[in-house]
C-alpha cells in the first residue's frame, strides 16, 4: 500500500468499531463526523495529503525496501547524518502545517516504533522476549502507513512511595492470565493522547520499584480490539468556527484513559512479558529517547517560531514595538528559540552510529533541550498574555461582526494597522493559544511532555559527565605551598 492519502486515513478510522466514551455517552457513527473529533481528523488527513503532494513527496517519502512504493520518511531508519537531516525536514513540514500544536502528529509514534525496531536486538536471547514481533510491527506500520497512540502511565491512585496496590481488582493494567491465543490484560493506563482515533494503540509498562512481573509487558493492538475501552476527557473544542476558535477547532487532541477489560493480546503482537529487567531497561538502553526527543524538539522549535510571530503581530497591531519592556519580552522568546535550535543542531552534528548500526542523534543536547522547554513554554504563553493585556479579555465573536452592532466594533476595536475584524481575529488566536481550555492544556502538556521536570533534571545531573574541569582543579591544588 505505501503512504496513504487523507481520505484513505479517514476511511480506515471510520471503519473501526472502537469503543470510545465522551461525556458519559458512547460515541456512535463515523468518528470523523463527531464534533469533538472532526477538526482533529480533518487536520490529520491534511498531513497525509501533504505527504503525498507532488511538492512535498520528494522530501517526505522514500522508496520502500520491500515494495518500492513510496512510504513515509518518519519510518526511515537513519544510517547517515544525511538521513537524520531528512527525518528532521520531514518533521518540520508536518509541524508547520499544525503550527507545532499537534503533539501526536503521526511522525511521533512512527519514530518511536522505528526506534524500537532499530534496538530490537537488545531483546535477543532474553526470557519472554520477541524481537521479531517488534520488527514485524515496524514493517507492517511502515508498509501500510498506520497511525498510533501509546499509553504507559499508571493511574495515580496513591503516589506515596510506600503505597501498595491492595485492590482485589487490578487498577494498573496487568497480566491476569494467558491462553493459547495470547496474554489476558485487565486494568487501566492513562493519558493516551488521540486515544481511540488511531489504527493501533502501543502499550508498555515500566514496573514500579516493586517490580511486579505481571506489569512488565509491551505490545501493540488495534484500537477496536474486543474489551478495549477509551474514556475521553471533556472536549476543549469551543466550536466549529475558525474565527472564534482558530486552534481548538483544528488541533484539539482528546486525551483518554485506556481500560483493558480482560483484553486478549495475540502472542504475535507481544514484544515481551513477565520480564521486569527488560521492562525497566529496554527504554533507556534503546534508541527510543534520542530519536523520539529529536522529533519532539523539532516540533517544539516550530511551535516557538509560531509563538514568536504571533507575539510580533500583536505588538505591531497595537503599535507597542517602541517600548523596551516589549522588546525585552520578545527577546526572551528569541533567546529560547535560538537555544533550542542550537541544541537540536548540535545533537545532529554530534550524531554517531550506535551499537546496532544506526545513526543516532547525540542524547546530551536533547536532554538539555527537554529540560529547558517545559520551563520556557509557560513563560512564552505568559508573554503573549502580557502583550495582549486587556485586549485578550473582551473579544466579540464572528456573529457580532455580522450583526447590527458591527459599526460599533469597527470603530472601537480597530488596531493601529488592522481593521477591527482582523484585530479581533488575531487576538482570538492569541486567546485560544494561551487562555482558553485548549491553550491551558497546551501549557500543561508541554510542561510534562517528557515526564516529571524534577526527575528530568535529576537524570541529566546523573548522566552528564561533570569532570571535564577536574584536571584544572587538581593542577591548582597541587601547587599549594
Amino acid at each position: 500500500m505505501g503512504a496513504i492519502t487523507g481520505n484513505e486515513f479517514l476511511h480506515r478510522i471510520n471503519q473501526q468499531n472502537t469503543e470510545i466514551w465522551l461525556d458519559g455517552q458512547q460515541v456512535k457513527g463515523p468518528i470523523s463526523e463527531h464534533p469533538a473529533f472532526k477538526g482533529l481528523l480533518k487536520t490529520k488527513a491534511s498531513l497525509y495529503d501533504l505527504q503525498m503532494a507532488p511538492s512535498h513527496s520528494p522530501i517526505m517519502t522514500y522508496a520502500s525496501p520491500v515494495s518500492n512504493e513510496q512510504i513515509g520518511i518518519s519510518y526511515l531508519q537513519p544510517k547517515t547524518k544525511a538521513d537524520l537531516l531528512k527525518r528532521r525536514v520531514m518533521t518540520e513540514q508536518w509541524a508547520r502545517l499544525t503550527c507545532g500544536l499537534l503533539g501526536r502528529s503521526p511522525d511521533y509514534l512512527n519514530t518511536v516504533i522505528m526506534s524500537f525496531a532499530c534496538s530490537s536486538p537488545f531483546l535477543l536471547g532474553k526470557d519472554n522476549c520477541f524481537p521479531e514481533h517488534i520488527q514485524a510491527l515496524y514493517e507492517r506500520a511502515r508498509e501500510n502507513d498506520l497511525s498510533f497512540t501509546h499509553t504507559f502511565v499508571t493511574p495515580q491512585v496513591n503516589r506515596s512511595m510506600s503505597a501498595f496496590n491492595t485492590s482485589d481488582e487490578p487498577i494498573s493494567a496487568k497480566i491476569i492470565g494467558s491462553t493459547s491465543e495470547g496474554l489476558i490484560i485487565k486494568g487501566a493506563k492513562l493519558l493516551a493522547t488521540q486515544g481511540g482515533v488511531t489504527d493501533e494503540v502501543f502499550v508498555f509498562s515500566t514496573p514500579s520499584f516493586l517490580g511486579d512481573p505481571d506489569e512488565a509487558f509491551a505490545f501493540s493492538i488495534p484500537s477496536d480490539t474486543k474489551g478495549l475501552r477509551f474514556i475521553c476527557r471533556e472536549s476543549f473544542v469551543g466550536g466549529e468556527s475558525a474565527f472564534n476558535y482558530p486552534l481548538s477547532s483544528r488541533f484539539e487532541e482528546l486525551d483518554a484513559i485506556v481500560v483493558f477489560d480482560e483484553v486478549i493480546v495475540p502472542w504475535e503482537r507481544v514484544f515481551f512479558h513477565h520480564n521486569s529487567e527488560v521492562a525497566a531497561n529496554f527504554f533507556s538502553m534503546s534508541s527510543f529517547h534520542p530519536f523520539a526527543t529529536h522529533q519532539v524538539i523539532t516540533r517544539q522549535i516550530v511551535k516557538t517560531e509560531f509563538l514568536l510571530s504571533l507575539a510580533e503581530q500583536l505588538v505591531q497591531t497595537i503599535n507597542a514595538g517602541e517600548y523596551l519592556h516589549i522588546q525585552e519580552k520578545l527577546s526572551e522568546i528569541i533567546i529560547g528559540l535560538e537555544t533550542m535550535k542550537a541544541l537540536r543542531d548540535k545533537s545532529e552534528a554530534d550524531a554517531a552510529i550506535d551499537q546496532w548500526g544506526y545513526m543516532c542523534p547525540s542524547p546530551v543536547p536533547l536532554k538539555v533541550a527537554s529540560n529547558i522547554f517545559p520551563k520556557i513554554y509557560p513563560r512564552f504563553s505568559e508573554i503573549i498574555q502580557l502583550i495582549g493585556a486587556s485586549g485578550m479579555v473582551a473579544l466579540p465573536t464572528v456573529n457580532d461582526f455580522q450583526s447590527p452592532i458591527q459599526p460599533d466594533l469597527a470603530k472601537y476595536l480597530q488596531g493601529a494597522a488592522k481593521t477591527a475584524e482582523d484585530r479581533v481575529q488575531l487576538f482570538r488566536l492569541a486567546w485560544d493559544l494561551t487562555m482558553s481550555a485548549f491553550g491551558t492544556r497546551q501549557t500543561q502538556y508541554e510542561r510534562y511532555f517528557f515526564g516529571d521536570p524534577v526527575r528530568l533534571a535529576g537524570n541529566l545531573s546523573k548522566s552528564y559527565p561533570k569532570d571535564q574541569g577536574q584536571d584544572m582543579i587538581d593542577r591548582l591544588l597541587s601547587r599549594y605551598e
